[in-house]
């Protein structure tokens, strides 16, 4: 039985819609843009053998693509949230193996925070990016699930654009939200490298938001990730994220997640989902985003 997600589409209109049903894809039944107004828009997807598509990313504006051409995604040309106001939000993806690159066999949309929850205490993992970006709405999210489990073995994080090309090429996953969002600031991106080896996973992940906490956790040997304040720009605090390779009392880290819903915090938590309290945009007047990360 055919097993891989093999094309996606988006439907912006009825029309569209039938012309998916006849070519035999299969509709994921959430609209993209619930609560925002604009179109009725729901994403389609066909499963076959390989190659399988492996990789699924979002843009929402000039800088956020340019990574994702020169590293030869597919772009879908349809706008998530058109015809609303939010961000112009389009879906990217690519096929290819490796040890790094393993395929999608099925994927689900969130729009309600127990939903999510219970997704990413399942071993789903998630785009961080909400569909209705700027939209109002709800918070929407998209979830995949690979064919075999998934680990965080390195992380990243950047400043520019330049060079995210490279980083998609060597099989890094950008958590597609800008931890400087709703400040005039450069755009920050943390990037996370994935294994299907437990046994190369990162053990912890912490942020810190002040100089007592970033003296702690050099001396219990944390690294922080490529040295990039999270905050950078906005004259708040400065904020980074550490890591640590082997934590005996903790399993190895499946899946993270950026979220601006305050109200998901009491539902990822109830689910088992590691909520790291610290605001990545602390001391500014931004949105407050919380980091996820899940250990199985």
């Amino acid at each position: 039985m055919s097993k891989y997600i093999t094309e996606l589409q988006v439907s912006l209109n009825k029309s569209e819609e039938f012309k998916f049903i006849e070519q035999g894809l299969h509709k994921i039944p959430h609209n993209l843009n619930k609560g925002a107004g604009g179109n009725t828009i729901y994403l389609w997807y066909k499963k076959g053998d390989r190659p399988g598509i492996t990789r699924i990313q979002l843009s929402y504006d000039h800088d956020t693509s340019l990574g994702l051409i020169k590293a030869g995604y597919t772009k879908i040309n349809k706008n998530l949230n058109e015809g609303a106001c939010g961000n112009n939000i389009f879906l990217w993806y690519h096929s290819g193996s490796s040890e790094s690159k393993v395929p999608i066999v099925d994927l689900h949309v969130t729009t309600e925070p127990s939903d999510a929850a219970k997704y990413m205490a399942d071993g789903w993992e998630p785009l961080s990016c909400d569909l209705n970006r700027n939209a109002g709405g709800k918070w929407i999210h998209l979830w995949m699930k690979r064919e075999k489990q998934t680990y965080i073995k390195e992380i990243t994080a950047t400043n520019t654009n330049d060079g995210d090309d490279q980083l998609f090429q060597d099989g890094y996953i950008r958590l597609d939200e800008n931890t400087n969002r709703g400040i005039r600031a450069k755009q920050i991106f943390i990037w996370f490298l994935p294994t299907t080896k437990p046994g190369e996973a990162l053990g912890d992940l912490l942020i810190s938001t002040n100089d007592d906490e970033f003296t702690n956790f050099i001396q219990q040997e944390y690294k922080p990730a490529a040295q990039q304040d999270l905050n950078e720009g906005t004259g708040g605090n400065q904020v980074y994220l550490w890591y640590k390779k082997e934590v005996p009392s903790k399993n190895p880290i499946q899946s993270m997640m950026l979220i601006l819903d305050q109200t998901a915090v009491q539902p990822f938590q109830s689910a088992g989902v590691n909520v790291i309290k610290k605001d990545l945009n602390k001391g500014n007047d931004s949105f407050q985003m919380i980091l996820l990360s899940f250990y199985q």
